[in-house]
């Protein structure tokens, strides 16, 4: 047995725990983090396979966003445990048999069409890399579709931020960059002349 052998088989138990701990932990930040886990055994093991591209993609948008956001999520609301226990065992004879039906289409998909077959008598087109594959095909046949999917994702950052600046009731502070920009050493400063204004106590001292 080869170290490739032994890696694929540590990363495959690591993540197979790690996905059984994240439905039976007790604790929702627990889970939280054993699914980061999953995700990073899960990119290693594309790394594996030679999936690049989805590998980094798993750590940065996932591990790296996604959980994160989900994990602070967790930890900031305060999650009652005993009412999210409630009703478990109600729930399982139907969870159990959805499990057993995935479990059984999974194995007539695996029988069906054998993984060993694909496997073998695939050969390797060429010798780039798979990032640089799919960055060729991304901007060259699906360079309009990119276009269109960033100009979406640009409109809904712009939308998030006048939502969130919209003038309100509220006394709300704005800034106004042309008048920032227009200051001078003349105008930077106001001076304001104020009259003296003496304590209470001073003045009966003084009486």
């Amino acid at each position: 047995m080869d170290i490739n052998s032994i890696l694929f088989y540590v990363f495959s138990a690591i993540l197979l725990f790690s996905g059984l701990k994240v439905i039976s932990a007790k604790n929702p930040v627990h889970s939280a983090l054993y699914l980061v886990l999953a995700f990073i055994t899960a990119s290693c093991l594309w790394m594996m396979l030679g999936a690049e591209f989805l590998s980094l993609t798993l750590i940065l948008v996932y591990v790296g966003a996604v959980m994160v956001l989900f994990l602070f999520v967790v930890m900031m609301l305060d999650v009652d445990l005993e009412t999210l226990r409630r009703g478990f065992w109600k729930n399982l004879p139907l969870a159990l048999v959805l499990g057993v039906v995935v479990a059984v289409e999974m194995l007539l998909v695996i029988l069906k069409h054998p993984l060993t077959d694909v496997v073998v008598n695939a050969e390797p087109v060429t010798t780039l890399s798979n990032s640089n594959i799919l960055g060729w095909i991304l901007y060259t046949q699906y360079s309009y579709v990119v276009e269109l999917a960033s100009m979406v994702l640009l409109l809904g950052l712009v939308v998030a931020v006048a939502l969130t600046l919209r003038k309100s009731d509220k006394a709300a502070k704005y800034q106004n960059i042309s008048k920032q920009v227009a200051v001078d050493s003349r105008t930077r400063f106001k001076m304001v002349k104020m009259d003296a204004e003496v304590e209470e106590e001073h003045k009966g001292e003084q009486q």
